[in-house]
Parts: C-alpha cells; structure tokens; sequence
C-alpha cells in the first residue's frame, strides 16, 4: 500500500473500533445489557389482593398501580377477578379499574405486576400538586405557626425544610405545641407533614409506597411524604414507631411507590369494608427473558436493538449475525492457517445447518449426502450436458438424496437423519460441481484436502457461532459487527506466510 492509503486504512479500522466499542459501551451502561452470558437480574412479583362487601348492587372499584420509577422497571400487569370487567387506565394517574353490573357479598380481586430492579427506568417529570391550604383554628394556628418558624430558620429549601419538621415531629422529648399537634392527627404523620408544608407554600403530598421483602404476605403500603422543589421532587419515608426515634429514609428495603402523585390508593364504588393487602416474591430471572419484556418500552433511535422487532424476525437474526463471526474463523484459517477449502464461505453455510441438526448427525449427513452426489455427478459428467442443465440436475439429485436418506433414517427409526433437510441444498450442489471438476483436474488427492478443509473450517465456525457467549454478544450488542469487520480487514491486509506455507518452506532454511 501506498502511505496515504495505508493512513486511511487504519484510520477506518480505528474508527470501526471506536464506532464498535462505543455502541457496546452504550448498550450496557444505558440500558443495563449484560456483557456476560447468563446474568440475572432481579424481578419481583407483587400481588395485590382487594377486599370488600358488595351490597348486591352495580360495583366500580379504582385501584392505583406502579408505573416506571428510578429502581424498577415495569415488566407485565394482570389481573384475576371472575365476573369483572377489568381495564387498565393509562395516564398521568394509572389505575386498574374493575366493573359489575351486579355483586353481593365478601368480593376479592387480584392484580399482579413484574417488576425489574434496575436504574434503566427513567421517570417523567411528575408536576407538583395545587397547594391545599387547611384553615385551622386556635390553639393549632399557633402551634403550626411556631413549629413552621423554628424550621424554616434552620432550613435553606424546601427538602432541608422538610427535614427539620420531621426531626422536630419525632424527637422523643417534644414541646407542648408539637405534642398537641400530634395528639390532633393522632399518628398522622404524613398527612400533619403535608398540611404544614403546604400551609407554608410548599407543595407536599401523601404518597403510598411499599417496601419489598421477599415471601412477606398480606403487607399494608407505608404512607410517605412527597416534596417539591421547583421542577424536582424527593420522597421521604416516614416510621411511626412507638419510642418515635428519629425517622430515616436510607433504608434498605426496596421501596416500590404504588401510588407517586397523592391520589387515593382505591376507591369503591357500591361496596364497604374495603381493604387492600400485598404479598410479594423475589426470584433470578434470566436476562434475555428481562430484556424481551423491558426493552421494547424503552423505544428511542439510540436503543438500536434485535429486541425491538417482533419474535419471529428476532428469531430470524439470531443466526443471521452469527454469518461474521463464521466468516471471521474462515478468514483466520485460509489466510493466517492456510487451509484449502472447496468454495470460499460454505463452511459457514454448512456450519450453520450444523447448528439447525447436531454436530455429529450433521457431518455424518454431509459425507453422505457429497460421497453420493459425487457419484451422480461423474455418470452426468458423460452425459456432456451444458453447465447450466448439468448444475440443475445435480441439485435436483441433491432434492433427491437428502429426501431418500431422511424417508429411510424415519423407516429405521432414526429420527436424527430427517435433520438432514436443513442442509442448504443449492450449496451442496455447488460444492459436489466444484469437488467433481476438482477430482477431473487435479486427482482424489486434493479432493480429500479440500473436502476436510472444508468439514474442519465448518466444525471450528460452529463452535464459535455455537458458543453462548458469543450468540449473547452479537444478538444484544450491535456493535460487535463493527469489531468483526475491523478485524477481518486488518486479516485482509496480512501478506505474510501462512503457517502451512512455513512447513512447505522448510526445506530451504537447511
């Protein structure tokens, strides 16, 4: 190569590098993609379970559900409630909403969510609610009002603020102005929070969270306090707990908020008694069934992935970007190695119908299936046919070959030979053309290299394309094409010996 189209060369191949890894890069740490093989992550399964006494009389009941939050994503939602009609409310408020014409009696229905433990949620802007100024009456005006000043002064914004309330409302020795406020709300915490917040033009709320612990059952959610600043909002955990400790909101459970906005958690319609509980389990699931389900609800153009097409063309290419890694093994092999195959890319061909049957079954089926084509083709040889016909009828023989071994492995009971289909029969027939012409032009001899050329370069491409963790990589990071195409022209530009050659050459260095 000249200097200059040697610079541009390796620029491309640095840039195809870059362009590679970036996108790799992107792929994990954006949207959580796993470089390993046979990673987990954390799904949990929450069940919620509505009780209630219907009055034999039409019944709505309005049920708040998640949605996506930092730390979860949704994954699957449904519901089980015999006789109902059930609808999923989308919106700035979710809600899972059931209906009856007719109900009476003890009435309980289900609603189950998925949801994945993981940072790649990305919430929306939740605007702070109007604010609801309480009027109360003395002496409660000037204990809020007292209790307001002392934190506001030791506050700098309106989560510092909040802070100080909750450090006043909670010390275990308080003021009489503090005590008759909590005697007031009798363990209201929240709500105490939320009206005084307010009353001093912060906009607060009573959220509805619930903190997640493996095989717990019949949980209540835990009121939590929401507040604004500005644009921005942080939630505050709130524990009534019976010496009053100072309240703490780095806990370690998770903590799923049911209901993000201050809206009511269920409503009943032509029902009483209603009630809400929880049960919940933990469990490992694999991360390409994860990744099918919260993937495609994270569609943007920077989330270029296999995931956000529809099963079957997945399926589809799934084997199809296995061809560059097949190509990459041939590439390494006849130009660093020096192995003689019969035809430039049939080992892959063949090594990808390997994958469809098994590797033993599929080279037992692929001598047979040449070694009889072979034999076809030297009868047709004295024919004198045109190329055209002669290549026809060897593919058709092929049809035929292929069809007679699989009726016959079916008749023996071996229902491995019917694998023997999958074979690409065009390639074959090429290959028995070009092993034919071979055989006429240079002898037995170099059929049998060419031929276990090929059969070893295909065993080798099938244990690379085979491998979980390369079919992890090329089906989930489209940026390994780019890395595979970089090396392959970085093999293109190779003009040295190939390792055969040396032992050909070997007679000259005595």
């Amino acid at each position: 190569m000249k200097p200059a189209s040697t610079l541009s060369f390796y620029t491309l191949i640095v840039l195809l590098v870059l362009a590679g890894v970036s996108l790799i890069l992107q792929r994990h740490w954006v949207y959580e993609v796993p470089l390993m093989h046979g990673e987990t992550q954390t799904v949990w399964s929450v069940e919620a379970l509505v009780e209630f006494e219907a009055g034999d009389q039409p019944v709505k009941v309005s049920m708040a559900r998640p949605a996506d939050q930092p730390g979860f994503t949704l994954l699957r939602q449904s519901g089980a409630s015999p006789g109902y009609g059930l609808n999923f409310v989308d919106g700035p408020d979710p809600r899972a909403e059931w209906t009856i014409r007719r109900a009476n009696g003890i009435q309980q229905l289900y609603f189950q969510v998925d949801v994945l433990e993981s940072d790649m949620a990305q919430s929306e802007v939740i605007a702070p609610p109007v604010l609801m100024e309480p009027d109360w009456q003395e002496p409660y005006r000037s204990a809020i009002y007292r209790l307001s000043k002392d934190a506001w002064d030791a506050s700098s914004d309106n989560f510092s603020f909040a802070r100080e309330l909750i450090k006043r409302l909670t010390e275990e020795e308080s003021p009489q102005h503090i005590q008759l406020l909590k005697r007031a709300y009798n363990g209201r915490l929240p709500n105490l929070l939320a009206e005084v917040l307010n009353n001093s033009s912060v906009h607060a709320s009573v959220v509805y969270g619930l903190e997640l612990e493996d095989r717990r059952r019949r949980q209540m959610l835990t009121p939590l306090l929401r507040v604004w600043d500005g644009d921005s909002s942080r939630v505050f955990r709130l524990y009534e707990i019976k010496d009053e400790r100072p309240l703490a909101d780095d806990e370690e459970k998770p903590l799923l908020l049911w209901e993000q906005r201050g809206a009511s958690v269920l409503d009943v319609i032509g029902g009483e008694n209603s009630r809400i509980r929880f049960s919940m389990l933990r469990r490992e699931e694999s991360t390409y069934s994860a990744l099918n389900d919260s993937l495609p609800l994270q569609s943007s153009l920077l989330n270029f992935s296999i995931h956000s097409l529809p099963v079957a063309e997945q399926a589809m290419f799934k084997t199809i970007l296995l061809l560059p890694v097949g190509a990459l093994v041939v590439c390494l092999l006849r130009i660093l190695i020096g192995i003689r195959t019969s035809g430039t890319f049939m080992p892959v061909l063949i090594a990808i119908a390997f994958m469809q049957t098994s590797l033993g079954t599929g080279i037992v089926g692929f001598i047979l299936v040449v070694a009889a084509g072979l034999v076809v083709r030297g009868y047709l040889s004295r024919l004198n046919l045109l190329l055209v016909a002669r290549i026809s009828a060897v593919i058709i023989s092929v049809i035929a070959i292929i069809s007679l071994f699989s009726v016959l492995s079916y008749k023996l009971g071996l229902t491995e030979g019917l694998k023997v289909m999958f074979f690409p029969m065009v390639i074959l027939a090429w290959t028995i053309e070009r092993m034919s012409i071979l055989w006429e032009e240079e002898g037995g001899r170099e059929v049998m290299i060419q031929g276990g050329g090929s059969l070893i370069t295909a065993v080798l491409a099938y244990g690379a394309m085979q491998h979980p963790l390369i079919q992890h990589l090329t089906f989930n990071f489209m940026g390994v094409q780019f890395i595979v195409l970089a090396l392959i022209l970085l093999l293109g530009s190779y003009t040295g010996y190939r390792l055969f050659e040396l032992h050909r050459f070997a007679v000259l260095k005595r």
